[in-house]
């Protein structure tokens, strides 16, 4: 795991980094997991399948993250996405932002594009889609301030407004009747981000209920793992993705 991210073992145990969690940002789980979080606090909309992790630089992001029927990847308007900082053919991303993070924005009407020109912005040819970013996310750091907020002030940083998007456990490999799945960045499962009424429509298994639970059945690999497929514990986290299956519901 270390050597994707330029440390040694020895570094990365120093600074008490856990290898899993790592693994879970090389798989895809990590990523999944944050695009549900922010499509349900904003009632944004994720794609069908899974995140597409195009390959893109800052100065592409405009070009890249808009509509397919404007020329760019996604679906349809306001979906999430996350680039990748390394081509398909391994080579890596002129400007990437492996450490950023970044919004993409249309202009409502001309007088918005226009200043989209008259600022400055990088835009797409059209002038009507533009993007905002920072080239590093301080995650550490910026933890204490919405702890600080949520507890002194009673504001929270982000809440759920709707079940949008779901991190699904898939099958890394073949599995096998009787194994335990080792959940977000493990052996075993990775999770992949779904539309909420496709994941509830086929029962899928939350990554985050995909932990230390026994496989009642083969699941070739990727394959969603179902509720049916394992054996769960009645618990707080199992009670609490029920409430977020009956906001659908309802």
């Amino acid at each position: 795991v270390w050597r994707h991210y330029g440390l040694t073992p020895e570094r990365a145990k120093a600074a008490g980094m856990n290898p899993q969690m790592f693994n879970s940002f090389l798989d895809g789980t990590k990523s999944g997991i944050e695009m549900a979080a922010i499509a349900n606090a904003c009632e944004l909309d994720v794609p069908f399948d899974g995140l597409l992790f195009p390959p893109c630089g800052v100065d592409d992001l405009p070009k890249v993250l808009k509509p397919r029927a404007a020329g760019g990847v996604l679906e349809k308007s306001s979906m999430v996405e996350v680039v990748s900082s390394i081509n398909r053919d391994g080579s890596a991303v002129v400007r990437d932002l492996r450490w950023g993070v970044y919004v993409v924005i249309e202009a409502p009407n001309d007088y918005t594009a226009g200043c989209f020109e008259q600022y400055g912005m990088k835009t797409d040819p059209s002038g009507r889609f533009a993007a905002l970013y920072r080239p590093y996310h301080l995650i550490g750091l910026e933890l204490g301030i919405s702890v600080l907020s949520a507890v002194l002030r009673g504001e929270p940083t982000g809440a759920t407004r709707a079940f949008r998007g779901d991190a699904v456990a898939v099958a890394k490999r073949d599995l096998k009747a009787g194994e335990m799945l080792d959940g977000e960045g493990g052996y075993t499962v990775w999770g992949k981000l779904w539309p909420a009424p496709r994941s509830l429509a086929h029962q899928a298994l939350p990554i985050g209920l995909a932990h230390g639970v026994r496989l009642e059945r083969d699941i070739p690999m990727g394959e969603a793992v179902r509720f049916t497929d394992v054996v769960l514990a009645d618990n707080q986290a199992v009670s609490l993705r029920r409430e977020a299956e009956a906001m659908v519901a309802g």
